[in-house]
């Protein structure tokens, strides 16, 4: 079934509009427990705590870029494919509460894992709907995979 079309313009704003939206209300979620975070014991390779801001935003832009161009191209796969994106970017939502404020590292591990899954998933689908669009979710994976390493030495270290 095709969706009704938004215009490109439309499409990339309210794509990159929705991934950040929801990466800042997971921020503000997540506030107070980033606050008790940055006293734990962290991993080697730990970056300083300014940089996830910075690379979370272009991450979000990058999810939401890649949403309008699947959106755009509106095929019989497009709202599969935007259904997948949509759940992991709940699933990428409910991760930093878990994490941070609830302070539950293992439990946001396996969260994490399952997120991991969705992402390879979403990046499947938007790769035979428009390649791009798929590409554009590498640095998202990579970064995903950083942050599996990151929350489990935070774990091993907190414990």
């Amino acid at each position: 079934m095709k969706m009704k079309k938004l215009s490109p313009a439309a499409a990339y704003a309210a794509g990159i509009g929705i991934a950040l939206a929801v990466g800042l209300i997971s921020a503000l979620a997540s506030m107070e427990g980033m606050k008790r975070f940055a006293q734990l014991s962290q991993p080697p390779l730990a970056p300083p705590g300014w940089l996830f801001p910075v690379v979370w935003t272009a991450l979000y832009t990058l999810m939401g870029i890649s949403a309008a161009r699947v959106y755009l191209k509106n095929t019989m796969d497009t709202r599969p494919a935007l259904l997948i994106w949509s759940a992991q970017l709940i699933v990428n939502a409910l991760w930093s509460p878990l994490f941070f404020s609830l302070g539950l590292r293992l439990a946001a591990f396996v969260w994490l894992l399952i997120l991991i899954v969705l992402v390879v998933r979403m990046i499947a689908d938007f790769k035979k709907i428009d390649i791009p669009a798929g590409n554009l979710q590498f640095p998202y994976l990579i970064w995903l995979l950083f942050a599996a390493y990151l929350n489990m030495g935070t774990y091993l270290l907190n414990r």
